[in-house]
This record gives structure tokens, sequence and C-alpha cells, in this order.
């Protein structure tokens, strides 16, 4: 199956496609991006199934439903350009995120994942993405206003840190709660936010500090 992963990974596009993931754009992304190289040696004959996985450190690579899901979510809510991504763990979301939008920053706190991210999205010939180690509750602020922002783990509550720097008519895409999650979408309006509730979820926590 690894050896010819397009054939696997178009596959799982086209099951993400009749769990209800419509954008084609995303879908593009799902069957172009190897998953497989964003997961150890003994977990790549799972690569292509729709589930979370291990990677580490208490982390995990996101289930490819949801990571197309929260893709889809921001594009539908128009958004098109500057995205910040908190989490970037294996950096397969990151990779989707880097085929749909013209410009990508992505925050880890975990160094060493971090550096293996980095190095695969430059094997796969991707470099509209920024990276940045450091508490993602936090941000980047030198580089906001974002026109999008996806949080890839779950916050007990939303960050205010993150809510300052969406750019007016921006739109967060958030898990948030500790035993009960919910995916949540976040719009701005000037200083409104409004926040709207998509489908439980259930995802790592969002720790806050950064570690080497």
């Amino acid at each position: 199956m690894l050896a010819n992963y397009t054939r696997s990974a178009r596959a799982l596009a086209d099951l993400l496609q009749r769990e209800g993931v419509e954008d084609k754009l995303v879908l593009s992304a799902i069957a172009d991006i190897p998953r497989h190289v964003f997961v150890d040696d003994v977990l790549k004959h799972k690569a292509y199934q729709n589930t979370a996985l291990p990677i580490g450190q208490g982390q995990t690579i996101s289930q490819p439903y949801i990571v197309a899901r929260m893709t889809e979510l921001l594009r539908l809510a128009g958004v098109r350009d500057k995205v910040l991504e908190i989490g970037t763990g294996s950096g397969y979301q990151t990779a989707v995120l880097a085929k749909t939008f013209s410009k990508v920053f992505s925050v880890e706190r975990i160094k060493a994942l971090q550096w293996q991210a980095k190095r695969r999205l430059h094997n796969l010939d991707l470099y509209n993405v920024s990276m940045k180690h450091g508490d993602g509750w936090q941000g980047w602020q030198s580089q906001a206003p974002f026109d999008g922002i996806i949080v890839t783990a779950a916050a007990s509550q939303v960050p205010q840190a993150l809510l300052d720097q969406l750019s007016d008519g921006g739109v967060m895409i958030a898990p948030i709660g500790n035993e009960d999650q919910q995916l949540v979408m976040v719009v701005r309006e000037g200083e409104k936010f409004t926040q709207h509730v998509i489908a439980p979820v259930r995802f790592v926590p969002l720790v806050p500090g950064d570690i080497e």
C-alpha cells in the first residue's frame, strides 16, 4: 500500500467526501499528501485509515476527517490567505493548510516535533509555512492579524490572545473544553466575537508554555 501511496491517499480523500467533506481544494490536498511520512514506521500501515495516531511526546496526528473538516470550515467562512495554526504536531494538518491557503504560520511548543515537521514539509516542497517554537496560548503576535486561526489541541476556554490576533472578519476554529470538548467557530466583527458550536470532538489538551 505504501509503495503506491497516491492510490491510498486518493482512497482516503474519496472516503472523506463520502463522510461529508465537500471542498474540492481540501479533498485535493488530502489526495496529494503522503500521510505515511508523518507517522512512525510501526504505524505506517495505518496511515491512510480515517483515525488519529500517536506521534510521541503525548501528541497525536489528528483523524483525517477532522483535519479536512476544520480546514473546510475556514474556507466556507471565506478565509483564503493568512492562517495561524496552533500546534504543528506531526505537520500533517500544516501540509493540508499549506495547500489550501496562501500563507501559513504555525506554532509548536515541543521543539523536537517542530523540527521533524519542518523537515517533512520541506521534503514535500511546501515553503509557504513559517514556524515558531513557542506557547500556543500566546499565538504569534508579531505576525498578527490573521484571517483564520486553527487550533489543533483543546483549550479549557478560548485563549484571549488568539481572539486578539484575529483580523476583523476573521474566523477561528478550535476545540474547547476539558472532558466534554466541542469544536467551535469564533467569528470576529470589530470587538464582537460570535461563537458557534460545530460538533463534539476529542483532542489532546492545549498545554501552556513551551519546552525544548
